[in-house]
C-alpha cells in the first residue's frame, strides 16, 4: 500500500524470494509509481539491472499491457482499491494467480520472424509453461528444480480457479 521505500523493497523481497532463480533486472514503465529513488537505490545496492520503457511512448510495454488485461485485470476488474481489507485479498489473489498461471498456463514464445517481401511469417516454439520452462533449462539447479516439483505435486489447477474466482468475486463487492 503506498509507494514508499519501504513498501517498494518489501514487495521486491517478496518477488524475490518466489523466484526460483536469481532477480537479475528489472524492467517497467515510464509511470512515476515505478520510476523512483527507492527503486534505483534498491537496484544498485542489489547489483539489478535497471530498465524502462522510453518516454512518452504509449504501449512501449505491450506484452506486460497485455497481460496485465489478460490475467490481473480478468480476476481484479478495474474498480479502485483502497483498504488494507482490500490489499490483504489482492495479495493473496497474486499468489495464487502466480501458480495457476505458471504451473498451469502454457504459453507460447516467438522463435522467429521470416520476412518474405511484404509478408512476415512468425514461427512459434512448441506451448510450455513457465515451470516446464524453467525445469527444462540446463541452469536451473537440481535443488530448485526438486523444489518446484514438490510445489507442483500439491497445487490443484481446479481449487485455484475456484479460490481466485472466489477472491476475485469478494473484491468485486467490496
Amino acid at each position: 500500500m503506498g509507494k514508499s521505500e519501504s513498501h517498494t523493497v518489501e514487495g521486491l523481497e517478496i518477488i524475490k524470494k518466489r523466484l526460483p532463480f536469481s532477480l537479475l533486472g528489472i524492467d517497467f514503465d515510464t509511470g512515476g509509481e515505478f520510476v523512483n529513488w527507492h527503486l534505483i537505490r534498491y537496484s544498485k545496492r542489489n547489483q539489478i539491472t535497471y530498465t524502462r520503457a522510453r518516454e512518452e511512448k504509449k504501449n512501449d510495454q505491450n506484452y506486460i499491457e497485455q497481460q496485465n488485461f489478460s490475467v490481473v485485470r480478468r480476476f481484479v476488474g478495474y474498480q479502485r482499491l483502497d483498504t488494507y481489507q482490500q490489499l490483504r485479498i489482492l495479495n493473496q489473489l497474486y499468489d495464487l494467480l502466480s501458480d495457476y498461471q505458471n504451473f498451469f498456463q502454457p504459453v507460447m514464445r516467438l522463435k522467429e520472424k521470416v520476412r518474405n517481401g511484404t509478408r512476415l511469417t512468425r514461427r512459434y516454439d512448441t506451448p510450455k509453461t513457465a515451470y516446464q520452462r524453467v525445469l527444462a533449462y540446463p541452469g536451473t539447479r537440481e535443488e530448485v528444480k526438486k523444489k518446484l516439483r514438490k510445489r507442483f505435486l500439491k497445487l490443484n489447477p481446479r481449487r485455484l480457479l475456484l479460490d481466485i474466482t472466489r477472491l476475485g468475486r469478494t473484491l468485486a463487492k467490496m
